[in-house]
């Protein structure tokens, strides 16, 4: 008989949760069962791509982004409601498990998802918490948090990592492993017919300044492109002069239309990161203002050579296509390592 494992990703955009299809395929694969918790786009991204899956809403931390690029002392002023959350959370879950009967629990950066009553793991490629100071004290207490849970699953190699620092500047805690790349996508041959594919993505309000400040400048571009906005709770594909823009695609349809474009403009997210190094893409790589994580990874590739970076401040889509031959891109990086990890789980709740 299959175990009941509740899969909850962290509300902070929507990577969280598309790396966590992956993780409810194979589950699904292997016969068991997957419970999705989450709520808002997260939620109604993977009940679109799972819709026969079971799922209960667990309110997220509900962080908002500020109007200007002042993160980090947006996050200061956040964090006695980010640790209440956690804290309500955690009691939550004890409630969730006796009226979901769970087995297990993999959490996505989500802090408060462990307990001793069922084996828990938590998932993070952010070991190191990446920020302009306080780089230790902040890894130190994010392992505090990490020794509290079963296992700690990080999505990137031990060696040749996609993640840079921030899962290989400091030691994993004792509990922690190396999971391999975790991405919804599988390499492929695609013809190339789109010349630029954008994708939207991230929290308000910088979701939008993004997508205006794409699309104005994707009315003179030359070539043919393909906008995604990354609004799943939107239902919308249509064509504007040579630009189609799409509400929203799922897992299957992304991949096809990333495998078939030219060049990719989006945010340098880790798990958009870890789809194109799948994939074997090129990008531009705009990260959203003042998130010091996606700020690191787009210098960080900018230097290698392997994609460029623009600030969205400085974002010239011309200049981007114009300069995509000086960059080499990824090599493509089959995903699949992280089935053995999920496999070893289940088998220690046996």
């Amino acid at each position: 008989m299959g175990k009941r494992i509740l899969i909850a990703p962290l509300d902070w955009g929507l990577g969280h949760a598309t790396r966590c299809i992956p993780i409810i395929r194979h589950l699904l694969e292997t016969r068991n069962e997957p419970i999705i918790a989450a709520s808002g786009r997260p939620l109604l991204l993977l009940k679109a791509e799972f819709p026969d899956v079971e799922s209960v809403e667990l309110e997220g931390y509900n962080i908002s982004y500020p109007e200007g690029s002042g993160m980090v002392w947006k996050m200061f002023q956040s964090t006695p409601h980010i640790l209440k959350r956690i804290r309500e959370e955690h009691s939550e879950l004890d409630e969730i498990i006796g009226s979901l009967k769970l087995d297990a629990v993999i959490s996505d950066n989500r802090f408060g998802l462990y307990t001793d009553k069922i084996p828990c793991v938590y998932m993070t490629h952010q070991v190191m918490i990446k920020a302009p100071f306080f780089e230790l004290m902040l890894y130190r207490f994010h392992a505090d948090y990490m020794r509290k849970f079963t296992q700690v699953w990080v999505p990137d190699y031990e060696r040749n990592g996609l993640s840079g620092d921030l899962a290989h500047k400091f030691p994993l805690p004792r509990n922690g492993q190396y999971i391999g790349s975790l991405s919804r996508f599988s390499p492929s041959e695609d013809v190339l017919k789109t010349d630029m594919l954008v994708i939207i993505s991230g929290p308000e309000p910088q979701r939008t300044r993004f997508e205006k400040l794409v699309l104005s400048q994707l009315k003179s571009f030359a070539g043919n492109a393909i906008a995604v906005l990354g609004t799943p709770d939107k239902d919308f594909d249509r064509v504007e002069g040579n630009v189609r823009m799409i509400s929203h695609l799922n897992a299957q349809q992304l991949e096809k239309e990333i495998s078939s474009a030219k060049l990719i403009v989006s945010r340098s997210g880790y798990s958009t990161i870890m789809d194109l190094s799948t994939l074997g893409k090129q990008a531009v790589f705009v990260p959203t203002p003042g998130q010091t994580e996606q700020e690191y990874l787009a210098q960080k590739y900018h230097r290698d050579g392997t994609h460029m970076m623009m600030k969205q401040r400085d974002f010239q889509l011309q200049k981007a296509w114009d300069s995509r031959n000086e960059f080499s891109g990824f090599a493509q990086r089959p995903s699949s390592d992280f089935k053995q990890a999920i496999d070893a789980f289940i088998i220690s709740l046996s």
